[in-house]
C-alpha cells in the first residue's frame, strides 16, 4: 500500500512538474559568437545567466552568411533568395523571436557598419536589424577592437589603425542611437539579467520580487524552487493563487523559515 501510494505521488508531481514547465516560459537571451571556439571564455556569464533563472542559447557563425544554431544551420544568401538551409532552421529575421534579446561579446567593423547603415546581408546585421524592430535588447562588448578573431589571426595584429578607429567609434555611436547598448565584456550577462528582471509585468517568468514578497505566477511551487529562491534572495511572504499547488515538502520548508503563504484571489 505504502509503495502504491508513493508511485502514485510520483506519478502526481511528474505531470504537475510538466504542467508547470509549459505554462511558465523561462526568459532566453541568445550569445552570437564568431567561431566555435570563442565561447569557452565566456562560461562565467553562463553561470551567472543560469543563477538567475534565464536560460540561454549559442549561435555560432560559420562565416558572414551562415552560422549554426543548435544543429540546424541558418544561411543568409541575400536579398530575394532562400535564408534558411532547411525546414526547420529559422531565417535570420526570425531568430530573435524566442528570445529577450541578443548578446554579441564581438563585432567587427564591417558588422557594424552593416547594421548601423540599416543594411542586411549578414547574420548579425540581420539578427539586429530584427532584434531592435521588435523592441528587444542588443548588448555589445565595448572593450573590443573591430576586428574578427580569423582577421587578427591572418592578419597578426590587434587593433584597427586610428583611421578605422575613429571609424569604428562612429558606427558604435550609430548604434547606440538605435538602442544598441554596449557595456565591458565581462558585464554583459549581468547587464542582460538586469533588463530581463527590470522589465515590469512578466508573468511569464513566475516570480516577482516587492516589499519581501515573491509573486508566484505558476501552478506548482515546489522544495526545489522555494530553496533557490531562499538562496538568492530571503523573502517573508509567498503570494500564490488559488489554484497553485504547494508540495507538501515546499510547504515544510516555508513554515520553516517563516514564510507566510498568502493566496490572492487572482490564478
Amino acid at each position: 500500500m505504502v509503495e502504491i501510494k508513493m508511485m502514485v505521488e510520483s506519478i502526481v508531481r511528474e505531470l504537475l512538474n510538466a504542467a508547470n514547465r509549459q505554462e511558465i516560459k523561462q526568459p532566453k537571451v541568445l550569445y552570437i559568437f564568431h567561431d566555435s571556439t570563442a565561447h569557452e571564455a565566456f562560461t562565467d556569464h553562463f553561470i551567472w545567466l543560469t543563477n538567475h533563472d534565464i536560460h540561454h542559447d549559442i549561435l555560432f557563425l560559420d562565416g558572414e552568411a551562415s552560422s549554426w544554431l543548435g544543429k540546424h544551420q541558418v544561411e543568409c544568401s541575400g536579398r530575394g533568395k532562400i535564408i534558411a538551409s532547411d525546414e526547420f532552421a529559422p531565417s535570420p529575421l526570425e531568430v530573435p523571436q524566442d528570445y529577450e534579446g541578443i548578446v554579441i561579446p564581438e563585432i567587427d567593423l564591417d558588422n557594424a557598419a552593416r547594421a548601423a547603415l540599416g543594411m542586411k546581408g549578414t547574420i548579425i546585421s540581420e539578427i539586429i536589424f530584427s532584434t531592435l524592430v521588435q523592441h528587444k535588447f542588443v548588448l555589445i562588448g565595448d572593450d573590443i577592437s573591430g576586428l574578427k578573431r580569423a582577421e587578427r589571426r591572418t592578419l597578426k595584429t590587434l587593433t584597427l589603425p586610428k583611421p578605422y578607429v575613429n571609424l569604428f567609434d562612429y558606427y558604435k555611436m550609430e548604434l547606440q542611437m538605435y538602442g544598441v547598448e554596449f557595456g565591458p565584456l565581462k558585464k554583459l550577462a549581468e547587464m542582460a539579467v538586469s533588463k530581463i528582471r527590470s522589465t515590469p509585468a512578466r508573468t511569464e517568468v513566475g516570480i516577482q520580487v516587492a516589499d519581501g514578497a515573491i509573486v508566484y505566477k505558476g501552478r506548482l511551487v515546489s522544495a526545489d524552487w522555494v530553496a533557490r529562491e531562499i538562496k538568492k534572495k530571503p523573502f517573508r511572504t509567498l503570494q500564490v493563487g488559488r489554484k497553485t499547488i504547494i508540495s507538501a515538502l515546499a510547504k515544510d520548508m516555508l513554515q520553516e523559515k517563516g514564510i507566510t503563504i498568502d493566496y490572492t484571489a487572482e490564478g
